[in-house]
């Protein structure tokens, strides 16, 4: 499979009749069992993920009963690695799902898995190895970086200075901070240091304290996600320095979403990325096996810029996220 080529399918079409009509198309009702590895709920994005992952299943346990869904969750990389031994080892899979913790220690395992001749859907947390999954289902992570520095671009001034916080080590974070970096470029804006927070909020707690220490000016800082601001909130507030510097996330967390429709100064804006791209990749294996359209390529989900003007169609109060 060429990872370049996007993936050719009228989704909506599709994804209506696999749901919600109840019929089996190509397979005649044949049992398939697929598996889902995905990370536990770490953080607010991944509880969301995680909402959508077990919402998606009980709906396709009622269109498809015929189709098993074995569903994992790991908080770390080597227990995925071992959920997904034992998925081929004693559940018999037929597809596999996985988001992985991390890109590296992940390929070697899902590439065994497209060996033994399963279908393999792999989200958001690309592989360190091109062209091993059938269909790839993600944010667009080179979007993700380039809106939110675009914004910066237009709202700093030459000279100022900037922090980043990444995420967990993935081909998805590199995408993101290079595209990211390459908006800006040209802008006179300093990058003063750009250290992991794992899209943790605790963990972005520590890194912004720590820069907040080192960098007597920080006139933005972006956090590149939604529980990462949040923890990189409560440092500048503890240092009494919310005046000087405002902060970008982003996935449009509720709690992030509703801040920016009140028009908090330290929170401009938002970047959207959404949880429930796991609903997608669950349905699109399941139609691999239930339909003729083709499933296999690339289904990339763009990313846009929240405002205080078009915040409300974005913020969802009853959502886990």
């Amino acid at each position: 499979m060429d990872r370049r080529n996007m993936l050719k399918l009228p989704l909506a079409a599709a994804l209506m009749v696999g749901v919600s009509g109840g019929a089996v198309l190509a397979q005649g009702g044949e049992k398939k069992v697929i598996g889902i590895s995905i990370p536990s709920a770490t953080h607010g994005f991944m509880g969301g993920l995680n909402w959508h992952a077990q919402e998606t299943i009980k709906r396709l346990n009622t269109t498809y009963p015929h189709i098993e869904f074995v569903l994992s969750t790991a908080g770390d990389a080597s227990k995925q690695v071992n959920d997904i031994e034992d998925m081929i080892a004693t559940r018999n899979i037929d597809a596999l799902v996985v988001l992985p913790f991390e890109s590296e220690p992940l390929t070697a395992p899902v590439k065994s898995v497209k060996e033994a001749g399963k279908w393999v859907t792999v989200v958001d947390r690309g592989l360190s190895e091109e062209g091993i999954e059938d269909l790839y289902v993600a944010g667009d992570n080179t979007a993700f970086g380039r809106v939110a520095g675009d914004y910066f671009k237009a709202h700093l001034k030459s000279g100022a200075k900037i922090v980043i916080l990444r995420g967990i080590p993935t081909t998805l974070d590199n995408e993101r901070v290079e595209a990211f970096e390459k908006a800006i470029d040209g802008s006179g804006i300093e990058i003063l240091d750009k250290q992991h927070g794992n899209w943790n909020r605790d963990d972005a707690f520590k890194v912004m304290q720590d820069y907040l220490t080192k960098f007597p000016q920080i006139d933005a800082v972006w956090a590149a996600d939604d529980d990462m601001a949040l923890g990189v909130l409560e440092a500048i507030s503890a240092s009494k320095r919310e005046k000087e510097m405002w902060v970008i996330g982003g996935a449009g967390m509720k709690e992030i979403v509703k801040r920016i429709m009140d028009k908090d100064p330290q929170l401009p804006v938002d970047v959207t990325y959404p949880p429930a791209l796991i609903s997608s990749a669950i349905e699109m294996t399941v139609l691999n096996f239930e339909s003729d359209a083709p499933m296999s390529g690339r289904f990339i989900i763009g990313s846009r810029l929240i405002t205080p003007e078009n915040a409300a169609k974005f913020y969802f109060p009853d959502s886990p996220f």
